[in-house]
């Protein structure tokens, strides 16, 4: 396994110092720089392009949002910066945590995380697989409305087999993800694994957690990107969240 070069942004010395510190102890995790506020931290990311950059929301300059929307923007005209972005924050308010997932962030983190918690967090998102953690995934959740529709209130009434087939709506956060998930509803067990994928879960994980085959697990990923016109995994996390996941 190669090393996972890392840049960190942290305005606070001592947590800065002492993260720094912390994952020097993990083989595969390389610090190669640090910053203590938003543009500095920039401009090292575009400098070192890193595999995954750590970046506190709560910068003195520029926060972390911006940071993220920033180098998004850099990424598009440079393509060969791959460098992804686990955004750490003490704030668990909604408000804060769908401004993060609209910034564009590949994963998001807590700062009360563990440690061992938080470096896997760094290798899955280096793997391409966002790492949402599981508290702010419940906001998202808490947030989103529960609306039930069955395939008879998006098909024909005098179906029986499309009776028998139970979707659920997800009220979006954007036109786009709306239009998408009202033309392409998912059903319940496409939601079930969906959630999983958001939370982290590889496919074996998704498989046991459901009692289901990984081939069956691999099936609903497919249909769960096609329907929401993802690329990968990351994207369909994203987008789910951005749009309101329904439980």
């Amino acid at each position: 396994m190669s090393d996972i070069s890392v840049v960190l942004i942290e305005d606070h010395n001592l947590s800065r110092i002492g993260l720094c510190a912390a994952l020097k102890q993990y083989e595969d995790i390389k610090v190669i720089d640090n910053a203590a506020n938003g543009k500095d931290g920039l401009e090292k990311i575009k400098n070192h392009q890193p595999d995954v950059a750590l970046v506190d929301i709560g910068l003195p300059d520029i926060d972390g949002i911006e940071v993220t929307q920033k180098l998004k923007q850099y990424q598009v005209s440079n393509p060969d910066v791959k460098t992804k972005i686990l955004m750490l924050t003490m704030h668990d308010s909604e408000d804060s945590v769908m401004a993060a997932f609209a910034a564009g962030a590949d994963s998001y983190s807590l700062k009360d995380v563990s440690m061992d918690n938080l470096v896997q967090a760094i290798r899955n998102t280096n793997e391409g697989n966002a790492w949402i953690d599981p508290a702010i995934a419940r906001i998202v959740l808490k947030q989103a409305q529960s609306t039930k529709v069955t395939a008879n209130s998006v098909g024909t009434s005098s179906s029986p087999v499309s009776e028998d087939i139970d979707t659920q709506a997800i009220t979006a956060v954007a036109d786009e993800y709306q239009q998408l998930i009202e033309t392409y509803p998912l059903t319940d067990r496409e939601l079930e694994v969906l959630e999983l994928i958001v939370a982290g879960c590889s496919n074996a994980e998704i498989s046991a957690k459901l009692y289901i085959t990984v081939g069956t697990v691999k099936t609903h990923v497919c249909h769960i990107l096609n329907k929401l016109c993802a690329d990968d995994r990351t994207q369909a996390a994203v987008r789910a969240l951005r749009a309101g996941l329904v439980k």
